[in-house]
């Protein structure tokens, strides 16, 4: 007889953590199959060190296939799932379509960008969910330096030695602190901009501080972190208008720019909601094991699920990578225990801190609810990503220690054209033709 099939729907931090640990505790019991467009786990924290040049592109990316043994990739998207008949559909990336099905299902396809109606965002903003969007990044921030450096005219050269974050939680922090750091190197190597004020990066949010999600503690210290840099913060803000020659703020005020990044938040994956099944805020409702009710068979955890928070009754976990990973050694364990291979488990957790890397030597960590800052919250925070990544650490360290002690490449590499990261595109590795499609249907 064949072996049930256990199929995993997305490889981010709760699916890949999944797959792993069911490759140890149930491989011989069930054919493991996870389905991702691409065949790498991306660790997403350390995206604005790719598009700031202090990592390459490649240390963030680690291989499936090379991780985990015993587990089948099947490259593709999946864009609906039959539960009546246990089947999952899904389009490959030459756009074939094909169906698997499976005996249990664990849903963790993750989250998108989340999209404002504000006008012009859609078509003049691009997201930071990808490695494609910060190599693409990368190459922007570069190309403006350069082509500021040629400016014809005053207004020209600032516009373009201008960037605009919105969001300043982590991602949008980070990337401000790094991309600071990074426009202020590459304008010391352009001699018209070198005695000329330095490039300008602004922060907007409408919540009424810098990373109002973390302690005040971690907030204060990006905050001066980044207004030692010249960076303007701008809370209680946010984007009325954009256009291709800058942006109108809620605060009345118009800024020229070329570069505004959109880092205000993330959605659950739109797939979740097609299911026809309860969801809490658009993510999937589930039980302390991490099972949706009434279908024994159908698991969900990570971004797409709506998990119980125990340590606060009627709340639900956050959409943190820190409580994604978690939930997916847990889904695992459950899925295993119904073959026997391991014993049933609720969903638990304890806060361990969280680390914001402001680049340079500069951090803010709480590890333990100790509060850090400087270099000792910067090793903290280095020391958490390379125990946290599973696998590229010694690459990524060595990367580290060659952006402390050489300056930053300056080239663009043409790699990731502007029409290939829309905002609105939640799959950015997915072809051209797929993409269309998903956005007209």
């Amino acid at each position: 007889m064949s072996r049930p099939r256990i199929v995993i729907v997305g490889a981010g931090f709760a699916g890949y953590r999944a797959a792993r640990t069911l490759s140890r505790i149930a491989r011989g019991a069930a054919e493991i199959v996870l389905v991702n467009p691409i065949d790498y786990f991306l660790y997403v924290p350390l995206l604005p060190e790719v598009a700031s040049g202090v990592l390459e592109a490649r240390r963030v990316s680690v291989s499936l296939t090379g991780t985990l043994p015993g587990v089948r990739l099947l490259l593709g998207e999946a864009d609906s799932i039959d539960l009546a008949s246990r089947k999952v559909s899904l389009v490959d990336p030459e756009c074939n379509r094909r169906e698997i099905s499976y005996d249990r299902l664990l849903l963790a396809a993750g989250s998108v960008n989340k999209l404002l109606p504000i006008p012009g965002v859609t078509e003049h903003a691009h997201g930071f969910r990808g490695l494609p969007e910060a190599v693409y990044l990368h190459d922007h921030i570069t190309r403006q330096i350069e082509l500021a450096d040629t400016a014809e005219s005053a207004a020209e050269r600032d516009a373009r030695c201008t960037f605009v974050v919105v969001g300043a939680g982590y991602t949008g922090t980070e990337v401000a602190a790094h991309g600071k750091l990074f426009t202020d190197e590459l304008a010391r190597r352009h001699p018209d901009l070198r005695d000329r004020k330095n490039p300008q990066w602004m922060l907007l949010d409408v919540a009424p501080r810098v990373l109002p999600e973390l302690a005040e503690h971690m907030s204060e210290t990006a905050t001066r972190v980044l207004s030692r840099r010249g960076v303007d913060i701008r809370m209680g803000t946010s984007v009325k208008e954009a256009t291709e020659e800058g942006v109108r703020l809620t605060d009345g005020s118009v800024v020229p720019t070329r570069s505004l990044i959109w880092c205000v938040g993330v959605r659950p994956d739109p797939l979740v909601s097609d299911l026809g099944l309860a969801t809490d805020k658009g993510r999937l409702v589930v039980d302390e094991y991490l099972n949706v009710p009434g279908h024994p068979d159908v698991f969900a955890a990570g971004d797409a699920a709506a998990v119980p928070d125990l340590t606060r009754p009627g709340e639900v976990t956050p959409m943190t990578a820190q409580h994604a990973e978690r939930q997916g050694q847990t889904v695992a364990y459950n899925i295993a225990a119904s073959y026997g291979r391991a014993e049933r488990r609720p969903y638990s957790h304890r806060d361990l801190g969280f680390v914001v890397d402001l680049g340079g030597a500069e951090a803010a960590a709480n590890p333990l609810k100790v509060p850090l800052s400087g270099l000792a919250a910067k090793a903290v925070t280095r020391s958490y990503h390379l125990m946290a990544m599973p696998g590229n650490r010694i690459r990524t360290a060595a990367d580290w220690l060659i952006d402390a002690v050489l300056p930053k490449d300056d080239v663009q590499l043409g790699l990731v054209r502007s029409d290939s990261v829309p905002l609105e595109n939640s799959s950015p590795e997915l072809p051209v033709r797929l993409r269309s499609e998903k956005q007209s249907t």
